[in-house]
């Protein structure tokens, strides 16, 4: 949830004025997450809360949010039992926000920047993973990248935030110089290293040079012509990371080279892999045919966002869109009882829609079932990021 928070955010810090009217509800949707964000950091320095709902029981039932019955269970991380990872995160939530509301609500950006400082701190002085803290988050949500690439990322979004010094000096501290060919809710390294080289291409400051270069190398292993590349890519074209939800691997890279592509165009900047020359439109094609095949380009025309086109997925896992809606079932719909829907080859009577869904296999292949939820289930980390990305190719391209 903070990660979606910080990618919204970044999404209208660098293409706000290509949102145009949409602005007002981006907005909106960052403060919707940033409240809640404020709150779970009122307990602080003692506590933060990272959690409500305990996941297992969530997920042995199937029911509307209107009649969930399930304990709401809270869980904290704290100086015994600590969560840089979680933290990190959040920082970076309050702080990029912070940046979104600062011309339009200047109290309340005052506060967001002022909690990302608290949380931060937390992050930095109680060390570990918060999925060892947390044991319930696993299988769910573990941080398998440990928090070094939290702690990178966040203090990097308090020097976007704050020009504060000691932030630069705090991220040369760290030593996180671990490769990266991925982006993800997890995996913050190449995210942070762009909003770094930020200072590099646009200005021209040469004491952020060492993170452009690792913003490159981390390109280098995208593009599929790169020497260096690591990736895999569908017969299709698409990315290909993890099987697992794959189009959240898919927006948040192509995020990335679109962001990149927008520096580089700004700065005159062209860099190499190997012998391949990478320009700013290297990057933005990428991006675009990502973007495109998400849409419908691809080889089963499908449209991976919920309502977009004529042919996108149906039976959707998500309880709110496959369960009867209130209105037209307005008795309660018990825990075990919902699962005949998530069961039901009939298509969802709600349409979730602009929802990214998880995706292809590797073959481009799609099932249309709820219960392929590594492909049918959509997410907010797979929303947010695209939403930049949909922004710079319109205003690339034009809106047609």
């Amino acid at each position: 949830m903070a990660f979606t928070t910080t990618m919204l955010s970044w999404s209208i810090i660098e293409y706000g004025k290509r949102l145009g009217s949409q602005t007002a509800a981006a907005r909106t949707a960052v403060r919707w997450g940033t409240d809640y964000l404020l709150k779970a950091a009122g307990g602080l320095p003692n506590r933060l809360y990272v959690g409500v709902g305990d996941p297992n029981a969530d997920h042995n039932c199937w029911e509307r949010p209107e009649d969930m019955d399930t304990p709401r269970t809270v869980y904290w991380v704290s100086p015994t039992a600590p969560g840089s990872d979680v933290a990190g995160e959040t920082a970076a939530a309050l702080a990029a926000a912070a940046i979104v509301f600062r011309s339009v609500d200047g109290n309340y950006s005052n506060r967001l920047l002022s909690a990302a400082k608290k949380v931060m701190t937390f992050a930095q002085t109680y060390q570990g993973k918060y999925s060892d803290s947390v044991g319930a988050v696993c299988p769910f949500y573990c941080s398998y990248s440990g928090f070094k690439d939290e702690l990178l990322w966040g203090a990097s979004w308090l020097l976007r935030a704050t020009n504060d010094i000691s932030y630069l000096n705090y991220i040369n501290s760290l030593g996180a110089n671990d490769q990266a060919d991925i982006f993800s809710w997890d995996n913050k390294f190449a995210g942070a290293r762009v909003l770094l080289a930020r200072k590099a291409l646009v200005d021209k400051d040469k004491t952020y040079d060492a993170f452009r270069v690792q913003a490159e190398d981390f390109f280098c292993r995208i593009l599929p012509n790169s020497p260096s590349s690591s990736t895999q890519y569908t017969p299709g074209g698409l990315m290909y990371k993890l099987s697992s939800s794959n189009l959240q691997y898919v927006t948040s890279i192509s995020f990335l080279l679109s962001t990149y592509a927008k520096f580089m165009a700004s700065s005159s900047h062209n860099f190499n892999c190997g012998n391949l020359l990478v320009t700013s439109n290297t990057l933005r094609n990428l991006a675009k045919k990502q973007v495109d095949y998400i849409l419908g380009q691809n080889p089963s025309k499908i449209s991976y966002m919920v309502g977009y086109s004529a042919n996108f997925p149906k039976r959707i896992h998500h309880r709110g869109s496959s369960l009867p809606s209130k209105a037209s079932h307005p008795s309660h719909i018990g825990c075990q009882e919902g699962f005949q829907y998530l069961n039901s080859n009939n298509p969802n009577p709600n349409i979730l829609t602009g929802a990214v869904v998880g995706g292809p296999d590797q073959n481009d292949g799609y099932s249309d079932d709820r219960n392929n939820y590594a492909g049918s289930e959509p997410a907010t980390y797979i929303n947010a990021p695209i939403v930049g990305c949909l922004a710079y190719l319109a205003g690339s391209y034009g809106s047609g």
